[in-house]
């Protein structure tokens, strides 16, 4: 029986599963972090339709090769207003996350999409007691950066319309 070395397929494994990857969106001057598992693909939204009566934080339907795309605008999820409305007409320029939830198809609309991060999963903190309580029902923790406060989003909670989010 021989013993493996940490630089063996076991090994990084192990160094793999002790990490977290996140793809980093930002919304004004914060920087959120997305579960790279649950981002299907990034790219720009151009032509929205309108739902009537939907609620406030879902910014229309579009067509994404073909599939039916509810878009969620993220701002107006975590309570805050958004920078640029589209046109009467539904259109628009929006950097999009495409994620999706028990076979539907979502994009969360962001200010810009960052890079990916690999983070240990032991830095991983609660959400502070002090992060407004709109932020803390759509967080599952956070990292602390050089600085910065990386705030994970949990997907499920961010889909989930029913949450009431306070403007």
């Amino acid at each position: 029986m021989t013993e493996r070395s940490p630089g063996t397929a076991a090994g990084a494994q192990s160094a793999f599963s002790a990490s977290l990857d996140y793809v980093t969106v930002t919304i004004g001057e914060q920087m959120f972090g997305l579960p790279i598992e649950r981002v299907n693909d990034v790219f720009i939204a151009s032509r929205f339709t309108p739902v009537p009566r939907a609620p406030r934080d879902i910014v229309g339907l579009l067509n994404l090769r073909g599939r039916v795309v509810t878009a969620i605008c993220l701002r107006r999820r975590l309570g805050l207003e958004p920078i640029v409305d589209c046109t009467p007409d539904g259109r628009c320029e929006l950097v999009s996350v495409g994620v999706e939830e028990a076979g539907e198809p979502y994009a969360l609309i962001v200010d810009a999409v960052g890079e990916v991060m690999r983070l240990d999963r032991s830095t991983l903190e609660p959400a502070p007691v002090n992060l407004d309580r709109s932020w803390a029902a759509l967080a599952s923790g956070v990292h602390r950066l050089d600085g910065r406060l990386l705030v994970i989003l949990n997907v499920d909670s961010v889909l989930n319309i029913a949450i009431p989010i306070a403007a």
